[in-house]
């Protein structure tokens, strides 16, 4: 049973949910065997959400785990999305990423909808207000910015010109703020990840619909439609987007986005082989 905080979101999909406890078992189905691919072990890490504190203990932790793999096994990183919003450290976290820090894991960097959101924002000054309903006010402190008073009343023209006005002097200036490498990197990102028998996207994918014909929309915002429904995918979706108590894992997905931002629990899942574990802050 998921819980609801509704919101307005200026999209469609409005509901942020926060799931209760899942098991982390049963295991895919015995008949099912998935593997990460050869000569690989992969760490795939839920939503950040800005705490670049809680990333970095999580890198350290992989780190540690690396240092133990067999000779010849080779180490990666792929970063499931929502690197940024709700948390102060937004910046810092794409700081941390620009830096180098993880290139040593040959990273995969996957698109959220809240970096959709933000390359949304540097096109539309008129998307300034949905954005910062939902985190990103927080980004925009990151970078500097303070948005504009959004309790402000709106009863007459001359308020809403006001308002208008507000966001696209913070429009302009995000856009000067906003470095180079930064915006380089929230354009590059991926929708979706293949490695051996795992399929890797933010939020998940539609049912019942082959992998060329997905929409960007569905993989960064699905929810019940993915969540609920019983049936096998071809590969094992291992995806973020809707906050759990625990990590979700089951025959056919794989959640791991353990709501870091309020819970301080940042989760990356283990691949290697056929085994399965699990790291946390």
């Amino acid at each position: 049973m998921r819980s609801r905080i509704r919101r307005t979101f200026g999209y469609s999909d409005t509901d942020v949910e926060v799931a209760d406890a899942a098991p982390q078992s049963p295991a895919p189905r015995p008949n099912r065997v998935i593997r990460a691919p050869e000569g690989v072990c992969l760490y795939a890490i839920g939503d950040i959400h800005g705490r670049r504190d809680l990333l970095e203990r999580l890198v350290q932790l992989i780190e540690e785990d690396a240092a133990t793999l067999p000779e010849g096994i080779k180490p990666q990183i792929i970063f499931l999305g929502d690197y940024i919003d709700r948390g102060l450290q937004s910046r810092d976290v794409i700081n941390f990423f620009t830096s180098g820090a993880v290139d040593r894991f040959d990273p995969v960097y996957l698109m959220g909808n809240h970096e959709e959101a933000l390359l949304r924002f540097y096109q539309e000054a008129t998307f300034g207000s949905q954005w910062a309903r939902y985190g990103g006010a927080e980004t925009l402190y990151s970078y500097g910015l303070a948005p504009p008073n959004q309790r402000a009343s709106l009863n007459s023209h001359t308020e809403m010109a006001a308002a208008r006005d507000a966001w696209m002097k913070v429009w302009n200036e995000f856009r000067v703020r906003l470095p180079a490498e930064h915006l380089a990197f929230f354009q590059s990102l991926k929708p979706y990840h293949v490695a051996g028998d795992y399929l890797f996207v933010h939020a998940g994918l539609r049912p019942g619909v082959a992998l060329d014909r997905q929409t960007m929309r569905d993989m960064l915002w699905i929810r019940e439609e993915f969540l609920d429904d019983p049936q096998d995918f071809p590969q094992m979706i291992v995806h973020g987007h809707t906050p759990m108590d625990t990590v979700h894992y089951d025959h056919r997905r794989l959640g791991l986005d353990t709501g870091a931002f309020l819970t301080g629990r940042l989760t990356a899942a283990r691949l290697s082989g056929t085994d399965v574990a699990f790291l946390s802050t």
